[in-house]
């Protein structure tokens, strides 16, 4: 089911919320446990088995882990819960990668096991590696309610597409959390923007790409556009998303973390990374990076940090070559950053130019369904291929997108904030916010009803 869809908003989510303030407080996790199982199995009945699999191994080794007093059975229960999740997310996810890389070394053909891909596995595989692992180091109780446990692992507003929740930020709300009309307004209002985000911003994005796809008359110029595209998509599908899942979150009493700053300001790539998917570049840094040493080893380890580091995010995004090669990218980048300080003295517009550059680079990388087809798009970016500069649908279509195009520079830095800040200092400023949002749910439901809407991409993740 996904949260820009007619069943969602009209049906799921009403129904949802009324059940959950009409029962007693200690029913509440019950209710947000039961509808986030029927949320997953709706798209996934058959998968629906390893999302409670993975709850009772985790709630069982969290218990074992608190309970017991000797450190050697500490890591061992640790060591259980690590190694079987880290072995059914292989499974899933990677088998048929590793199958394939082997075949293509060995010369052999060894068959595919062509499994489905849970949806979201990585973000709740990684939210229960976070709790068995603060529950090692202290950092936080074992949950005893199995209930409260599986509420927290299946939470539906944030269960396949993030951002990752650390059971240590939320513990204290799963066992007693607040409820009010402010929370509630502010999560709606939240929830909204997101998820015109997504439908007015990134599905328009995405049909531009569709459109480009489609086209015999390409150019460099309509390549340029798809990059661009695409760029603008990915945020907006994303932190679209994002924003939706913090808003349901608010109103039901959790406070989740921000997953994006407006990343396409960023003047360094070490930046970008502090703005971009802040859940997951904080999880590998606390999880991976500083048990590795850190940056307080010798050189030589440390740049295997860095390398193994953005490897296995680039591994987390998708089973493919390109998005290992993606997440070396980014790591040779963030290294160039740190030994050339002289790029943090150049002016900032190139500052800015050089990582906007870099990004969309990146994406047409990230996007490719192949090296062959990632390799070929970044050459007929740069005029390689015997294409025209321009062509007649890129012409057209520039035309056409133009306003969308700035719809998108314009919604990726906090201009819409800056003037929504202002607004609340306004009499009228619960008036029109209410007119607003009204006008962006009539907006969003005629493109739902139309049909122009597409799932979201990190549903593959």
């Amino acid at each position: 089911m996904l949260f820009s869809s007619i069943p969602f908003l009209y049906y799921f989510l009403p129904a949802v919320l009324i059940v959950y303030f009409l029962v007693p407080w200690k029913l509440k996790n019950g209710v947000l446990l039961l509808s986030s199982l029927f949320f997953y199995g709706w798209g996934e009945p058959k998968l629906l088995f390893l999302m409670v699999f993975t709850v009772l191994l985790f709630y069982f080794c969290g218990l074992a882990i608190g309970r017991t007093g000797e450190q050697r059975w500490k890591k061992f229960w640790l060591a259980v819960s690590v190694v079987i999740s880290i072995a059914l997310l292989g499974l899933f996810k990677y088998a048929d990668f590793f199958i394939g890389s082997f075949n293509a070394v060995a010369g052999l053909s060894v068959p595919l096991l062509r499994l489905a891909l849970p949806v979201g596995i990585s973000f709740y595989t990684f939210q229960c590696l976070s709790y068995t692992i603060d529950v090692y180091r202290d950092n936080v109780p074992a949950q005893k309610n199995l209930i409260s446990f599986g509420a927290y692992v299946a939470l539906f507003p944030q269960l396949i597409a993030g951002p990752i929740v650390r059971y240590v930020d939320v513990a204290r709300e799963l066992d007693r959390r607040t409820h009010s009309w402010e929370d509630f307004a502010v999560g709606i209002r939240r929830f909204l923007l997101g998820l015109g985000k997504k439908v007015i911003l990134a599905d328009n994005f995405a049909l531009l790409m569709k459109l480009f796809r489609e086209s015999g008359e390409k150019s460099v110029l309509f390549y340029w556009m798809y990059a661009v595209a695409f760029t603008l998509n990915i945020y907006f599908d994303f932190s679209g998303y994002s924003d939706m899942a913090i808003g349901l979150g608010r109103v039901f009493g959790f406070r989740f973390i921000e997953n994006f700053n407006y990343p396409y300001l960023s003047k360094s790539i070490t930046e970008f990374w502090r703005r971009w998917h802040m859940s997951l570049g904080s999880w590998f840094r606390d999880y991976v990076y500083i048990p590795l040493g850190g940056n307080r080893v010798s050189r030589g380890r440390w740049v295997c940090n860095i390398l193994a580091v953005w490897m296995l995010t680039g591994l987390w995004h998708g089973a493919a070559w390109n998005f290992v090669l993606w997440g070396l990218l980014f790591a040779a980048v963030l290294l160039i950053e740190k030994w050339v300080p002289a790029l943090q003295k150049l002016p900032n517009i190139l500052r800015h130019g050089y990582v906007l550059l870099i990004v969309v680079l990146s994406f047409v990388l990230f996007n490719a369904e192949s090296m062959a087809q990632a390799g070929s798009n970044l050459a007929c970016m740069f005029g390689f291929g015997n294409l025209p500069l321009t062509s007649a649908p890129a012409l057209y279509y520039l035309r056409s997108y133009a306003p969308l195009f700035a719809a998108g520079f314009v919604g990726s830095a906090p201009v819409v904030r800056d003037a929504a800040r202002k607004l609340e200092q306004t009499k009228l400023c619960g008036v029109l916010e209410l007119a607003l949002m009204l006008g962006l749910l009539l907006v969003c439901t005629a493109y739902l009803v139309d049909g122009s809407f597409s799932p979201f991409l990190y549903f593959r993740f």
